[in-house]
């Protein structure tokens, strides 16, 4: 059985040596391919193809080098704009293309274009902003007036799509959480993770201040006033008091106080579908804020 074996793997070898001397063959392969072009103006946003498959004709070790890209150099494709289009024909490059694959000759182009994503690299000025989403504010606490950055705008350099994603801001995290008090510092900036390979910016840092006010919580028990009730009607559950929960302004309390405030069941406005009626506060000044009344909501009895 080894005797048998060993002479089957010695033919086997001759054969496949002399297969490979032959010519005329025809197969498919992925021939290496580079697309060149300026990389001072223009920059691939994708990843550019590196292959196109191609029908060879040949001798038979050629073809299993150009097969396994054994030595070979890909074949370099120059394109001037490439902002303007995203293919070229694969028609374009077949001459150049079969003088290259030699001593092969080219049968056919497999595929008809070669697409890629290059786009022009352009500077834009955009706009500083502040993300102050989740928890950087602590909790009942607002800006006074507004947030400055200095500078407001910075100019970023990067291929035009990626550009056009920032849709003119670029916002900046302040590196802190539940910021409770006037906040003056200079924050560095950096490109978002996704658009690191992209874009470049030509400002290092900006300085952000703002100043805060806090939202205190309070309470009031409001006198009732009913207004328009006719003498047949009346409330099903008599309420003895009403409550008005808020957040006010602190710097607000002293003007708070002033005020004389009251609950209003006004018949005028009751609801004729359900026979209810809806709490109204008077006065309601805007220094109020997530203002909640219990209970809110009366249903009317008629005799």
């Amino acid at each position: 059985m080894k005797v048998v074996a060993l002479c089957f793997l010695a033919a086997a070898t001759f054969w496949f040596l002399n297969a490979l001397n032959k010519d005329n063959y025809n197969t498919v392969v992925d021939f290496p391919i580079e697309i060149i072009f300026d990389q001072e103006e223009f920059m691939a946003v994708e990843d550019l193809p590196t292959k196109i498959k191609i029908e060879i004709n040949g001798n038979g070790w050629d073809l299993l080098r150009k097969y396994f890209n054994i030595n070979e150099s890909p074949f370099l494709i120059e394109i001037n704009n490439p902002a303007t289009k995203n293919y070229i024909l694969t028609s374009e490059i077949r001459r150049n293309l079969a003088e290259n694959i030699s001593p092969t000759s080219l049968v056919s182009m497999v595929s008809d274009t070669i697409k890629f994503n290059i786009d022009k690299v352009v500077t834009r000025k955009v706009k500083v902003e502040v993300d102050t989403s989740g928890s950087t504010i602590a909790k009942n606490h607002k800006v006074i007036n507004q947030i400055e950055v200095d500078p407001s705008t910075i100019n970023i350099k990067g291929p035009t799509s990626v550009l056009q994603k920032l849709d003119g801001v670029f916002k900046i995290k302040l590196g802190e959480e539940k910021i409770n008090k006037s906040f003056n510092k200079i924050i560095p900036l950096s490109v978002p993770a996704p658009y690191e390979d992209f874009l470049k910016l030509e400002d290092e840092s900006v300085q952000v201040k703002f100043d805060l006010y806090q939202l205190l919580e309070g309470n009031k028990r409001l006198k009732i006033n009913k207004t328009n009730f006719p003498e047949n009607v009346s409330l099903v559950q008599e309420p003895n008091h009403i409550m008005m929960y808020y957040l006010v302004d602190e710097r607000k309390l002293d003007e708070l106080k002033q005020i004389e405030f009251e609950a209003i069941l006004n018949y005028n406005n009751r609801n004729r579908q359900d026979s209810t009626i809806f709490v109204v506060i008077s006065p309601r000044p805007s220094m109020l804020e997530d203002v909640r009344i219990e209970p809110a909501i009366f249903r009317l009895k008629y005799e």
